[in-house]
C-alpha cells in the first residue's frame, strides 16, 4: 500500500511536533529522502553565518542527493514559505544572492490559527445571507 504524500494537518498531530525531523515528516510524509534533505537544508541554514546560504546545491552534494530531489524539496519548502530566495538587488541582505529563512510560513500559520475564531465571531444579517448563499454553489 502506497503512503500518501499529502500534508496532513491533523489537530491531534500538530501539538505533538517538537523537533525539526517531526516537522519534516509532516511536510514530506512517506518520503525519507525528501525528509532528510529538508532537514539538511534547515540545519545548514540555521547554523550558517547570518542564516544565509549562497546556494543549496552543495548541500545536496554533501549529503548525497540528486539535483532533482533538491529541486523538489527546495520548491516545496519555498511554496510553504519556510525558505526564500533573495536576489542580489536586496539591500537587506547586502546585495547578495542566496537563501534565507522566510517568515511567510509563521505568519500564515498564525492567521490560519486565528481564522476559525474570526469566522465564528462575524454575526450580522448581511454575513448570514452570504454564508447561507454558499450552499447554493456547493
Amino acid at each position: 500500500m502506497k503512503k500518501s504524500t499529502k500534508i496532513e494537518f491533523n489537530h491531534n498531530r500538530i501539538p505533538r511536533i517538537e523537533t525539526i525531523d517531526q516537522l519534516a515528516e509532516l511536510i514530506f510524509p512517506g518520503n525519507r529522502n525528501h525528509q532528510r534533505l529538508c532537514l539538511a537544508i534547515f540545519i545548514e541554514l540555521k547554523y550558517a553565518d547570518n542564516q544565509f546560504l549562497k546556494s543549496l546545491e552543495w548541500i545536496a552534494e554533501k549529503y548525497g542527493f540528486s539535483n532533482r530531489i533538491l529541486e523538489e524539496v527546495r520548491a516545496k519548502m519555498r511554496r510553504l514559505g519556510l525558505i526564500d530566495h533573495v536576489s542580489r538587488f536586496n539591500t537587506k541582505q547586502g546585495y547578495r544572492e542566496g537563501w534565507v529563512f522566510s517568515n511567510r510560513f509563521w505568519k500564515s500559520a498564525m492567521i490560519l490559527a486565528d481564522l476559525p475564531e474570526r469566522l465564528r465571531e462575524i454575526k450580522d444579517s448581511k454575513q448570514e445571507a452570504r454564508d447561507r448563499d454558499l450552499f447554493k454553489y456547493l
